[in-house]
């Protein structure tokens, strides 16, 4: 989901966390539901209900304290703030099997974000079509970026060339990317980069894990 200008303004963390609560409000308005306390929402989004209170208040009064939150006033609040009637145009680079994984999602549940192109070195993938995208070489990605006026990447490559990739991407006029090469990359500061890292995210849930159940950690011989 692409990011209103406003959400800048607040914290990065409550600013990641606002698709979750987009979702869960949505599946309530869908459902009938009228209005629901930081409590219930709590238990459908696995946060706890004093940060998502603390979240909510970065934009007005959204609620009041007893009565909890009008689901379809803040439904509303946050379709707008994450821009969730545009249609959001991405390209894809690197197709080999995390990047053909992803074209074979192509997001199905965010009907508003769109793989438009996919683009690799390997020319044995060239030609090869998932999901109605046909995979084409890297020298057409520039042009392609330009005509379709896309702003946002997905960089599934090795971290060795991952670097040479997005300075390409930045090139061609992407502005947000979306990196699954653990390896940071120098970016201008008007570039929005966010990183998918598999290791951190396991060694993460095993730290917390380790404190919710200590019996669970093995040690090394």
């Amino acid at each position: 989901m692409e990011l209103n200008p406003k959400i800048h303004q607040i914290p990065n963390a409550t600013a990641h966390r606002l698709p979750i609560y987009y979702r869960s409000l949505k599946k309530l308005n869908e459902a009938g539901v009228e209005r629901v306390k930081s409590k219930e929402l709590s238990q459908m989004t696995q946060i706890p209900s004093a940060t998502i209170r603390r979240d909510f208040s970065h934009f007005g009064e959204l609620g009041r304290s007893g009565y909890g939150y009008e689901v379809v006033y803040v439904t509303e609040v946050f379709r707008e703030l994450l821009n969730v009637n545009n249609i959001i145009n991405v390209v894809l680079v690197g197709a080999g099997n995390l990047g053909q994984a992803i074209l074979r999602n192509n997001f199905k549940k965010e009907r508003n974000i769109i793989i438009k192109g996919a683009f690799d070195n390997d020319s044995s993938q060239f030609g090869k079509e998932i999901s109605g995208i046909q995979i084409l070489p890297m020298e057409q990605m520039k042009d392609f970026i330009i005509s379709e006026q896309i702003c946002t990447a997905i960089c599934a490559v090795p971290s060795e060339v991952s670097q040479e990739v997005v300075e390409q991407l930045i090139d061609a006029g992407i502005t947000s990317i979306l990196n699954f090469a653990p390896g940071r990359i120098k970016v201008p500061v008007n570039i929005q980069m966010k990183y998918i890292d598999f290791s951190s995210e396991i060694f993460t849930m095993v730290y917390q894990n380790e404190a919710l159940y200590p019996a669970n950690l093995v040690e090394e011989d």
